[in-house]
């Protein structure tokens, strides 16, 4: 929990819904604040307006994939130091790697359940509180 005492506010990116859906459901039941995009461009502007303390980011979405988008975030000075955790439904070295390369701070395997998505918003999001 961050300091108010309140959840934090995490924003979920991937294209497909059931899996926002699940993560939003997950992620409210926790006490936090939800933000849905369902790509790297809406991700983007909703980074921007919202500034969440955590994202999630799938990896194989269209237009802009989830390396290419944590790439960006965390090139912009302001947001560097967001959390972001890889989604994918492949558990591939590489996978990890690259992500991590990008600056991802950890990696959840599709599908995820309720416990491990919590877990890693409190393991990440006291990281992102105490930068700001």
């Amino acid at each position: 929990m961050n300091s108010n005492g309140s959840g934090y506010k995490v924003l979920v990116i991937d294209d497909s819904n059931t899996i926002r859906r699940s993560a939003e459901i997950f992620l409210k039941q926790g006490g936090h604040e939800v933000l849905l995009a369902e790509d790297g461009f809406d991700a983007l502007s909703k980074v921007n307006d919202h500034k969440p303390h955590l994202i999630f980011c799938d990896i194989l979405m269209p237009r802009l994939d989830g390396y290419q988008t944590c790439a960006i975030i965390k090139r912009n000075a302001t947001f560097s130091n967001v959390p972001v955790v890889m989604l994918s439904s492949k558990d591939g070295v590489f996978d990890k790697a690259r992500g991590r390369m990008v600056g991802s701070q950890d990696y959840l395997t599709k599908p995820f359940t309720k416990d491990q998505l919590l877990q890693a918003v409190q393991q990440f999001g006291v990281v992102s509180q105490e930068v700001q």
